[in-house]
């Protein structure tokens, strides 16, 4: 996120970071990702590290609400911590206690990372074909290593459907909300009819993936998540880490028929071409839920708001382009 929330202060993440052992000689504000809030802390001693602050409010793939979202927010951290021997992430710190998401106020939790080197990215990029094998082949790694206990299990269908529902059924009201809620709630209207093919055409997939065996996925795998090495890739930002069909995390690659054979060939599973259309859909309907979540409360016009809507309306344009013709299901 580009602005910092003006209700977390940093004698706050400096108490934080006393949990994990950590003195922060210095704090700064790093305006990037979309979604959670980040840091980087340098102690004493010059050591850097990268903090992400959740939202709790908006984060309903972790859970519904502030509480149920912190346990589910704690589980995906540690599982990301069990994995860290596979050298292929960069792994949440735990606390004495075991806490690798650490709650800061009501709204807001606290998890640290080593800082990394490596060359970020962003969502839009496109991976130069040498990055996306790696990728691949960290996913193939990923998809086939087994589960550590307590790995949270993913759903297919919308995280926040309700939500969605009670947005599209409230169209005919006005919203008063901020300088977005009108706008957003006249655009949602005119897109209503491909709205509702959409999210039937996914009920219609959830069901199927539903009793899908899963393995452990990423969830959001795009360049703006990964750290780049001339001979190997890491990814961060786990907190979507779950159970799930591997083609959760393939269809984020735009793979080539060639990526999809090397894959087949390293982890013995054929990719299904509907799983991967599940999820390229999945993701524009979650992105369209959120939107609204965030016009539908209290905003404000600041730089977070402007990439939202502009998103959001894009999102919505491309809708059509994404709702897949009928495939013959073959899991």
């Amino acid at each position: 996120m580009k602005t910092r929330p003006d209700d977390l202060h940093d004698e706050q993440l400096r108490t934080g970071l006393l949990a994990y052992g950590l003195t922060a000689a210095s704090l700064a504000y790093a305006p990037v990702g979309f979604g959670d809030h980040h840091w980087t802390a340098t102690d004493p001693d010059g050591r850097r590290w990268f903090l992400t602050v959740a939202d709790l409010a908006h984060k309903s793939h972790c859970g519904p609400d502030p509480d149920s979202a912190l346990l589910g927010l704690r589980a995906a951290m540690s599982t990301a911590r069990s994995l860290r021997h596979l050298g292929l992430l960069v792994a949440p710190l735990a606390t004495p206690d075991g806490e690798t998401a650490l709650r800061l106020t009501p709204r807001y939790a606290l998890s640290v990372f080593p800082y990394a080197s490596g060359t970020p990215g962003g969502f839009f990029d496109r991976l130069a074909p040498a990055d996306r094998r790696l990728l691949l082949d960290a996913l193939s790694r990923l998809h086939t290593t087994a589960p550590p206990p307590g790995t949270p299990v993913h759903h297919p269908g919308l995280s926040g459907r309700p939500r969605l529902d009670a947005a599209l059924a409230s169209l005919t009201t006005p919203w008063a909300t901020g300088p977005y809620a009108e706008p957003a709630r006249t655009l949602t209207a005119t897109h209503l009819p491909a709205l509702r093919r959409a999210l039937a055409h996914l009920d219609r997939t959830t069901e199927a993936l539903t009793s899908v065996p899963g393995v452990v996925t990423h969830g959001e795998p795009h360049p703006g998540n990964l750290l780049r090495h001339p001979d190997h890739v890491l990814l961060v930002d786990w907190d979507t880490v779950a159970l799930a069909t591997p083609e959760r995390d393939l269809w984020l690659l735009d793979p080539t028929p060639a990526d999809l054979a090397r894959y087949t060939a390293t982890t013995g599973h054929p990719v299904d071409p509907a799983a991967l259309a599940h999820y390229r859909l999945r993701w524009a309907l979650e992105d369209i839920d959120a939107y609204l979540h965030w016009f539908r409360g209290p905003h404000t016009d600041d730089t977070d708001t402007q990439d939202s809507w502009t998103a959001f309306t894009g999102t919505l344009a491309e809708l059509a382009t994404v709702l897949p013709t009928e495939i013959p299901w073959s899991p």
